[in-house]
């Protein structure tokens, strides 16, 4: 299969990163190892792509407590979608990965359930819940585990085309790509990163909750992007945005990555527009919670052409070093995808109604550096 070549992406938000992302990285390895998450191999290979730099970009202003509960917790879901997903036969009957699944949804919900002892992955799951009870809400550990919850429901979704060798249209990627690319478990915690929660007349404002669609797509698609070269060199089935607009519009593969950049990109800009209406008048809780909308899709960026998982230097894929002030696309349309053009449709924000909200915390980490 012919490589291929990656131009810069459009990046127009700042990149920064936690001053202790070092200290982090480390500290996820020892993690890693404390609940040997994953094969030995598979374990060796995550504890080398810099998973705790990543969360250290998503929340660089954040508690260090929570970005390395973040770090950790990104790591086990590498464990259960390298190990589980595409990695075994496991992948590949989707039966039997829904009911492995609920199981470790059930120890999410009740840690103290006898489900699964001596578990890796159910072990370090009831750690990482413990941490989220002491770092955040009730509410906001209910919403960790229903966003748990559809991140297994697409995975396993993603299983069936697996086990058939399909591919699904554009229309339905899209839609399920928004829960299984794991962004919206991320979510609870960029509130627990800065000490607050969301009223829910906020963060289910039909605008804020398109804001954050997007950034989901956005970090998918530029996931699907910079991981194409590894995921296409691998020995089975693979599913990527690429993949799937090639076999929707007969492209080739130059012309389905020009098309991925341009969808990105017009997103992109539809983003930005957004945010900053919204700003105009958000709580101060809502413009944390935007500007770390941004950070998780800046720090994706920066971690996706850098981390090794993606950069395989014993088959160097051809990912920028740098990033481009220019998108590609400067179209106003929306997307023609059912499932995501209501974005560009959306009535007048208006008033935004300002719930009672937790008062967002100082953080512990010095000021916002540049990367």
């Amino acid at each position: 299969m012919p490589d291929l070549i990656v131009p810069p992406t459009y990046a127009p938000i700042p990149s920064a990163i936690h001053p202790r992302h070092a200290a982090i990285d480390a500290q996820t390895a020892i993690w890693a190892e404390e609940f040997a998450i994953g094969s030995t191999e598979l374990r060796g290979r995550l504890v080398q792509q810099d998973i705790g730099t990543f969360a250290a970009r998503i929340l660089p202003e954040g508690r260090e407590e929570v970005v390395s509960l973040l770090a950790d917790f990104v790591l086990w879901l590498f464990g259960v979608d390298d190990g589980w997903c595409e990695e075994s036969a496991l992948g590949h009957r989707p039966g039997e990965l829904s009911g492995d699944l609920h199981r470790l949804l059930r120890v999410a919900q009740n840690p103290e359930a006898p489900l699964l002892l001596g578990d890796p992955l159910a072990e370090g799951l009831r750690d990482l819940r413990r941490r989220i009870d002491r770092y955040g809400t009730a509410g906001q550990a209910a919403r960790w585990v229903d966003t748990l919850r559809e991140y297994f429901f697409s995975v396993v979704w993603e299983a069936s085309h697996r086990a058939d060798g399909s591919v699904p249209t554009l229309g339905d990627y899209t839609l399920m790509r928004l829960y299984d690319g794991a962004t919206t478990v991320v979510l609870p915690m960029l509130e627990m990163g800065h000490g607050y929660e969301l009223h829910p007349s906020e963060r289910d404002h039909t605008a804020v909750r398109a804001a954050t669609e997007m950034a989901s797509f956005i970090i998918t698609w530029d996931n699907d992007i910079f991981s194409h070269h590894k995921e296409s060199r691998g020995p089975g089935y693979y599913l990527n945005a690429i993949r799937v607009l090639e076999h929707e519009y007969a492209l080739s593969q130059d012309q389905a990555l020009t098309a991925a950049i341009a969808q990105r990109d017009r997103v992109m800009r539809r983003f930005l527009r957004l945010r900053e209406e919204l700003d105009a008048q958000a709580s101060p809780q809502l413009r944390q919670y935007l500007v770390s909308l941004g950070h998780f899709i800046r720090g994706s960026q920066d971690w996706g052409i850098t981390s090794l998982r993606y950069t395989t230097p014993d088959d160097p894929a051809n990912l920028p070093s740098v990033f481009s002030d220019t998108a590609t696309d400067y179209g106003d349309d929306p997307l023609d995808i059912p499932a995501i053009s209501w974005w560009w449709e959306l009535p007048s924000i208006g008033g935004i109604p300002h719930g009672s909200s937790l008062p967002t915390a100082v953080p512990t980490a010095a000021a916002l550096r540049t990367a």
